[in-house]
């Protein structure tokens, strides 16, 4: 369906809920929980959570298994120990996001001030696949998924790819984007508005598809599924970049925005499962400490 020039494409068969997969998940995790230990990662505080009086839960040795199926247990543990209602896991997050403002500090879950550190370290990781050599992709076409109002897009991708498409599922994100991206956005080719449990990137299509903090509003089985999709989009020596948070062990669920966030060994595992090779994987430096470790993961 064609509203303005968005193009919406239909959703699946999730149920009422589907279309709210692939909303952006932001960075803000403040560790301050409820016991009065450190949360080390947890996502639970961000600056809006503390003036609403929202506490988390802890990560510590005494509250870790109790508070959080997933923290301690087998590294290969999947969403469903944690997501007991898919349904109510995506519609939550649905309600989250819908008040959420396009601005970069909205799509940053209130911090704004980390986008040039994370744009830069984005831009270090990808050079090495722009580079002469066996892993040099093209500039052709980018894909710019749970892209928001175009952060990514703008001061990202538009610099070095000569168009570039944006997926999202908030049409209020994409509309911001028109005006946000400025002149550039003439070389946008497609926004589609859409979740990317059901989204279909072009097949032989893309030299670069870049997913950041958007994969915690996806289960195990679509993430899957979705990167099986996106290996079929590539053209010939294209990637796929993963850019996302990372707990220390397992899996945890966000009851605020409704996300889930894997630790490293499970999004290897989950790559892996969906056919695809890492080719380069890098932790993001500079953040603040009370947030979650970020990694980018290059795959084809």
């Amino acid at each position: 369906m064609i509203l303005g020039d968005l193009t919406f494409l239909p959703t699946g068969s999730v149920g009422e809920a589907s279309s709210d997969i692939g909303m952006p998940c932001r960075p803000g995790r403040v560790c301050v929980t409820s016991c009065g230990h450190l949360g080390q990662g947890l996502p639970v505080q961000r600056p809006q959570d503390v003036a609403l009086g929202r506490r988390g839960r802890c990560q510590c040795a005494r509250h870790s298994s109790e508070a959080w199926p997933g923290i301690g247990a087998d590294p290969g543990s999947m969403t469903s120990e944690v997501v007991e209602d898919e349904g109510r896991f995506y519609s939550k997050a649905q309600q989250y996001w819908k008040d959420v403002p396009a601005t970069v500090d909205g799509m940053l879950g209130g911090y704004g001030h980390i986008s040039n550190t994370d744009l830069a370290g984005s831009r270090k990781f990808l050079q090495r696949f722009l580079q002469d050599g066996p892993d040099q992709i093209g500039t052709t076409y980018a894909l710019d998924c749970g892209a928001g109002i175009g952060r990514i897009t703008k001061r990202l991708l538009l610099p070095i790819f000569k168009t570039v498409d944006m997926v999202d599922v908030t049409p209020d994100f994409l509309a911001k984007a028109k005006t946000f991206l400025g002149q550039d956005g003439k070389r946008v080719g497609n926004y589609f508005c859409c979740g990317l449990q059901d989204f279909h990137p072009e097949p032989n299509h893309y030299d670069l598809i870049w997913i950041q903090w958007v994969i915690g509003h996806l289960t195990d089985e679509h993430l899957v599924a979705f990167l099986k999709r996106c290996k079929a989009g590539l053209r010939p020596n294209g990637i796929v970049i993963i850019k996302d948070n990372a707990t220390q062990e397992g899996v945890v669920m966000d009851e605020v925005d409704s996300s889930i966030c894997r630790d490293v060994e499970v999004v290897r595992k989950l790559i892996k499962e969906a056919g695809l090779t890492l080719l380069a994987e890098e932790k993001q430096k500079n953040f603040p400490d009370e947030i979650y470790s970020v990694l980018s993961f290059a795959m084809r």
